[in-house]
């Protein structure tokens, strides 16, 4: 049963100004493995920015914002060895959203050079 839909899009030049800064943003946002993945691109910030796009659509999907008490780097896009990307929940944000008892995640990225996409779905 499909829990929730979400879908986002977002300007590559918005996230690279964030991600630049010296603020955090980008750890707080992004695991590990994801700043790895994204800083081996030859354009790093059009990786960032699907992912980024992802998170906003998978908060979308759940029905839930920022301030959710979710921690965005927990919630992580990753890419199986063919490309296929994946969504990976962990910590303490796997424990907020257990009980909607999550199934599968289905996510799809795009990105051009000034603009990156997202699609998630849930089913249960």
């Amino acid at each position: 049963m499909i829990i929730g839909t979400g879908i986002d899009m977002i300007e590559v030049e918005r996230v690279a100004a964030l991600v630049t800064r010296d603020t955090g943003f980008r750890e707080m946002v992004f695991s590990i493995r994801e700043i790895e993945y994204c800083e081996s691109k030859a354009d790093p910030f059009q990786h960032y920015s699907a992912r980024f796009a992802a998170k906003e659509a998978f908060l979308k999907a759940i029905g839930s914002g920022w301030d959710s008490g979710l921690t965005l780097n927990e919630i992580e896009i990753v890419n199986e060895k063919n490309g296929r990307p994946l969504v990976r929940i962990s910590g303490n944000t796997e424990i907020i959203l257990a009980p909607l008892k999550i199934r599968a995640v289905h996510v799809s990225l795009s990105h051009l050079k000034s603009y990156a996409s997202a699609v998630v779905i849930l089913e249960s």
